[in-house]
């Protein structure tokens, strides 16, 4: 099975559902999972608990033998449901902390920890001061301790935490809350999901010119068809810094999951090749066709013959479009209070001339940052 919420007031994912079904079709062309014919079930969550667990109970009714490439933001409900009935959870987006904690989840990336720690980083390096905009919920309470690691580590002063819904239609508060003194040293990085072009949008109309601030995102809340839809070259995110777990759409490393898409899933317009929710729905559903393609021909496709392969998986590679995966105790990074994660690789990502490009080659490793440890001292203003 596969889930993502569709049709909300908050962040929808319905391009995971549709690349799900995309795989199914292209595997079973292919001959299927050691000549066993693979069926996905897709169900919509709707970003509710109670939804997410009917979402689960499904799957076990159906005998699902995994949930893969999905999303969700009630890590609690549906990680209790599923640890309940013994079911593999393998790629999740990784947006909640669940899905780093439970022995039934198997991370494909870094989540947003990974993304935020690497962003706070990357903007030590220019800003004298950082405001984080971020949902006035409990998974948004999150962001700033992870922006904060990066920050920290480079000696810079915490984040200003702007608190903001993430369903609004107009964000002209709280852009005027983060642009402050508007200096060239100041960064605005927005993490609102599906409502941060909205913000990015408020912010372009306040005041009579463009505020000198740096902006940045993670992908996720920024991607290509935001850049496009908010004016491409002359976009305000022109020149933004974006931190991405994968390459860019653009490499040619995505070829396999784009012809796959053409051919399987021609016409639908929710699957974008740059949205970050189809590309860990690909990697996630190609992580498990090799590790069930590894697994005897004689072993019977359970839930539990699945989660007993998943746990003696090192080394898997996926195309580079990750560094290779493992979930054997020796390729768990000991993050504190996440302690499934095995990837803390991150892209460095900038918007130039209306494009999402690689802002330098191959992939940053964030694991020291993500590990609280000694951190240099605060910088003075002017040092």
């Amino acid at each position: 099975m596969t889930w993502a919420p569709v049709g909300t007031n908050a962040t929808n994912m319905p391009g995971m559902l549709g690349m799900a079904k995309a795989v199914e079709s292209y595997v079973n062309d292919q001959g299927g999972l050691h000549g066993r014919k693979l069926k996905v079930l897709t169900c919509n969550e709707r970003d509710d608990a109670v939804t997410v667990t009917e979402c689960a109970k499904q799957a076990a009714d159906a005998g699902a033998v995994a949930v893969v490439g999905s999303y969700s933001e009630e890590g609690s409900s549906f990680i209790s449901a599923l640890e309940g009935d013994d079911i593999p959870y393998i790629g999740g987006y990784g947006i909640t902390e669940d899905e780093y904690q439970s022995l039934m989840s198997y991370p494909i990336n870094g989540g947003l920890p990974a993304l935020l720690a690497g962003s706070g980083l990357q903007l030590a390096q220019s800003c004298k001061k950082v405001a984080l905009v971020r949902p006035d919920s409990i998974t948004g309470d999150q962001f700033p301790i992870f922006l904060d690691q990066g920050l920290k580590e480079e000696g810079k002063h915490p984040v200003e935490d702007i608190l903001a819904k993430d369903d609004s239609t107009d964000y002209t508060d709280v852009a005027t809350q983060a642009v402050g003194d508007d200096k060239a040293s100041t960064c605005v990085s927005a993490v609102l999901g599906d409502h941060t072009s909205t913000f990015f949008d408020s912010l372009r109309r306040i005041g009579d010119v463009q505020p000198k601030v740096q902006l940045s995102s993670v992908i996720g809340s920024v991607q290509q068809s935001v850049v496009d839809a908010s004016g491409g070259a002359k976009s305000p995110l022109e020149g933004a810094k974006i931190a991405d777990w994968y390459p860019p759409a653009s490499d040619p490393k995505w070829d396999e999951m784009k012809s796959v898409i053409s051919k399987y899933a021609f016409g639908d317009d929710t699957i974008d090749v740059a949205d970050p929710g189809v590309q860990t729905t690909w990697i996630a559903y190609s992580v498990f066709a090799k590790v069930v393609r590894a697994m005897d021909d004689k072993t019977k496709i359970t839930a539990d013959s699945v989660r007993r392969a998943m746990d003696a998986t090192t080394k898997l590679s996926t195309g580079g479009l990750t560094p290779d995966l493992g979930w054997t105790d020796a390729d768990l990074l000991n993050i504190p209070d996440h302690p499934r994660m095995v990837n803390a690789d991150i892209v460095y990502q900038k918007v130039r001339q209306g494009r999402l490009v690689q802002a330098q080659p191959g992939f940053v490793n964030v694991t020291k940052t993500l590990k609280p440890a000694s951190y240099a001292p605060l910088k003075r203003d002017g040092q």
